[in-house]
């Protein structure tokens, strides 16, 4: 049986390569870290618009910067920044002495929605704790983390 917050059955999961895995298993966390925020705050974010926030939080990359570190198009970039600008999560700046260059910093609002959003983020991650196990999980994070090689 298909759960409410799951795309395939568990026991279908246990058919999957590693990859599939990984990507049913993304796929439900950020739609779950999705509808969470997007059920207590009235400023719809994507999971896109997430990413690119996490990239610009505490700093003022380039958007340059931003093209060359994130796996989205420069064009859906651009789409989702000005988005976000709309929305008075993020301001463009000119960088000092280059005429092309655009920088980009997340306004006090933008800084308060992520930083709540890394809340919700920490209460599923604490979810998925009690079901799977505290050590379980720092398991799989430090595994997540160690180089892979295989670029």
């Amino acid at each position: 049986m298909i759960g409410v917050n799951q795309l395939i059955p568990t026991s279908e999961l246990q058919n999957l390569d590693l990859i599939d895995l990984l990507s049913e298993r993304h796929s439900l966390v950020r739609r779950i870290s999705e509808k969470a925020w997007n059920s207590q705050s009235e400023i719809h974010i994507s999971n896109s618009e997430w990413y690119i926030m996490a990239r610009i939080y505490k700093k003022q990359p380039t958007i340059s910067y931003i093209t060359k570190n994130v796996e989205i198009s420069r064009q859906a970039i651009h789409k989702f920044i000005n988005k976000l600008a709309e929305k008075g999560l993020v301001e463009v700046n000119n960088v000092e002495n280059n005429k092309k260059e655009k920088c980009i910093r997340l306004t006090a609002l933008g800084e308060v929605c992520y930083e709540k959003n890394e809340a919700l983020k920490a209460q599923l991650e604490h979810k998925i704790a009690e079901k799977i196990g505290d050590e379980q999980v720092k398991i799989l994070k430090n595994l997540l983390k160690l180089d892979w090689d295989i670029k």
